[in-house]
């Protein structure tokens, strides 16, 4: 059995400024002891990283990262440590998780959840790294869910059914979602990464941390400095719609499908 006194080296992979800084605050209030190894952001950083260097002892990882999904990690190099997913998919699309026994955190991360899952990495000696096997089941089994065609919004003083067909492009400000339609904007109560992995994401693209577009809802694609691309959209209401550099290249792969 793992001590509570040994230091645990710890890898986060996670693009998201306020998770990173809500993980570390909750970690440092756990009862052990822990030295965080490196903030990674991308999936090509994270490559990068587990080439060079000796494997964590552990990674909380996040499915969506800045350049695409995490899992993407996998294919690209060996991952020889036990992983933690964080994740925003919903109820019936984490169950996939629980069939094939990998650990996950729901976000918003919760202190109790967290230490669960901290109690149970250190009751089993360092559980054993994610095989490929369990990997390509649990990619199946994501991949199965249905399609979200709808999402609950308000309107007025009621609600009503933001139809997914209908949504051109979501945007975050103020830490508030909004969902934009070809006549009206509505607000949206989920995160952006929350409402992303609902999506089909052969029609909907997280074009950086802040923005998702439609693809029908594109009108023109430009040059922008820095190696991005601007775009202009269907009804933009003062937006300005960049994709960030890191998801520039899987933005034109996307739209060539």
């Amino acid at each position: 059995m793992a001590s509570k006194k040994m230091t645990i080296k710890i890898l986060i992979i996670e693009d998201e400024i306020r998770a990173v800084n809500q993980l570390q605050s909750m970690l440092k209030a756990c009862d052990f002891t822990f030295e965080l190894l490196e903030i990674i952001d991308t999936v090509e950083d994270a490559v990068q990283w587990f080439e060079e260097n000796d494997p964590p002892h552990l990674t909380f990882m996040d499915i969506q990262l800045a350049d695409g999904l995490s899992f993407e990690i996998f294919q690209k190099t060996t991952v020889n440590a036990p992983i933690i997913f964080t994740t925003a998919f919903d109820q019936y699309a984490i169950q996939a998780f629980k069939v094939n026994s990998v650990d996950y955190l729901l976000k918003p991360i919760q202190k109790d959840d967290l230490e669960r899952a901290l109690h149970k990495f250190l009751q089993s000696n360092h559980s054993s790294p994610l095989n490929q096997a369990t990997l390509k089941q649990l990619l199946s089994d994501l991949q199965g869910t249905s399609e979200r065609e709808g999402i609950l919004v308000k309107s007025g003083s009621g609600f009503v059914q933001l139809k997914i067909s209908d949504l051109l492009y979501c945007y975050s400000e103020d830490s508030i979602t909004f969902g934009v339609t070809q006549d009206k904007r509505f607000i949206i109560e989920e995160t952006i990464d929350e409402l992303f992995s609902t999506l089909d994401e052969t029609k909907f693209f997280k074009i950086n941390r802040g923005q998702i577009i439609a693809k029908s809802s594109i009108l023109k694609i430009e040059p922008y400095f820095n190696h991005r691309v601007i775009l202009s959209l269907i009804n933009p209401r003062d937006q300005q719609f960049i994709v960030s550099r890191p998801k520039t290249s899987e933005f034109k792969d996307w739209m060539n499908r």
